[in-house]
């Protein structure tokens, strides 16, 4: 075994296990036992509450998130089809890239946290693709008879109200307009989105993470601290190092995904998976590590594994607050065209 284990190597397992435990415990009370808000209709992602007589689920867990709110855009008048394509570049400017550097470094390109995470967000933008289609597909159905069965609800339901007001008329327009397009296709969506749209939620906000540690670690410490021959500092290596936290920003600027800080958690264990690989492959003969304070043949282990647990949280925290600031800012500066998601 190339892994020589100490004592102090035990703290070091003890600090990733605990990690791992605690954001099971996190995720086991925000999304296996949700609280619920009996004033909001949602379009589950996981259907976790039977509809209603008229067929709507008027009870859903609040962190659940809509299916429209997968494809759509936060921006009024923004087509979804913007969205769509602007996903679908970022993948293949991503995907190119990553070839790019398996053809310079081969395969072994993936010890490092950083090809972990640009393949994780190529991911994500490869389900955000497929979801923006379908979800730019379904919106485009319209049936011709539907517009027919509309406006006679409304016109039976004025003439059988003759003093309903303008607001009352709007607001049983929309609501059967709701009605008749959501029968059509509810099962559908339903079916579609609810696991695939609940992996691209928990991705998103993996990666969100992912890249601000990454970018953070890369540029703050191994560029001016840590420069070597195997991560000398070029083009390749600038734009692996810049293109994954740019790309996912621009998704977040235009998408309609709200960012609930729980799902840290994921983020947590998507660090622990990789900390483990480290260890299974150096208990299997691997002798290089990729980065020095993953080493566990130095007194200072437990100390460098505390602190990247801790870190965790503001890499998280500072994405979380980006998030925030376009729900705070833009709705001031833009009243009109922005609506704020959450």
């Amino acid at each position: 075994m190339a892994l020589v284990v100490y004592w102090y190597d035990f703290i070091c397992f003890g600090i990733v296990a605990a990690s791992f435990v605690g954001s099971l415990w996190v995720l086991w009370r925000k999304e296996l036992a949700p609280k619920y808000d009996s004033n909001t209709i949602y379009e589950s992602l996981l259907v976790a509450a039977p509809p209603d007589t008229d067929g709507f689920v008027h009870a859903m867990p609040i962190n659940h998130v809509g299916s429209s709110q997968l494809w759509s855009s936060c921006w009024k008048g923004f087509h979804p089809g913007w969205l769509l394509a602007t996903r679908f570049i970022s993948f293949l400017v991503m995907a190119g890239f990553l070839m790019w550097d398996i053809k310079e470094w081969n395969a072994t390109i993936f010890m490092y946290y950083t090809e972990w995470t640009f393949a994780l967000v190529m991911v994500y933008f490869a389900l955000a693709t497929v979801t923006s289609g379908y979800g730019c597909w379904t919106s485009s159905l319209q049936i011709p008879s539907e517009n027919l069965e509309t406006d006679e609800f409304l016109r039976t339901d004025v003439e059988d109200n003759g003093t309903t007001s303008s607001a009352t008329f709007r607001e049983k327009a929309m609501k059967g307009t709701i009605k008749l397009q959501s029968h059509y296709v509810e099962e559908t969506i339903r079916l579609r989105a609810g696991l695939w749209g609940y992996l691209m939620q928990t991705i998103y906000q993996t990666c969100a993470g992912a890249v601000i540690l990454t970018d953070v670690i890369f540029w703050c410490i191994i560029v001016p601290f840590a420069s070597n021959a195997h991560l000398g500092l070029n083009v390749l290596m600038g734009c692996m190092h810049t293109l994954n936290a740019a790309f996912l920003l621009l998704d977040t600027a235009l998408n309609s995904l709200p960012f609930p800080w729980f799902r840290l958690a994921y983020f947590v264990q998507w660090s622990c998976l990789y900390v483990v690989f480290q260890w299974v492959i150096h208990a299997c003969g691997f002798t290089w590590w990729p980065y020095p304070f993953l080493e566990l043949d130095i007194a200072w282990a437990p100390l460098w594994y505390f602190a990247l647990a801790v870190v965790h949280v503001p890499c998280y925290g500072i994405y979380a607050l980006i998030v925030k600031a376009k729900n705070s800012i833009f709705p001031r500066w833009f009243p009109g065209t922005f609506v704020r998601s959450y």
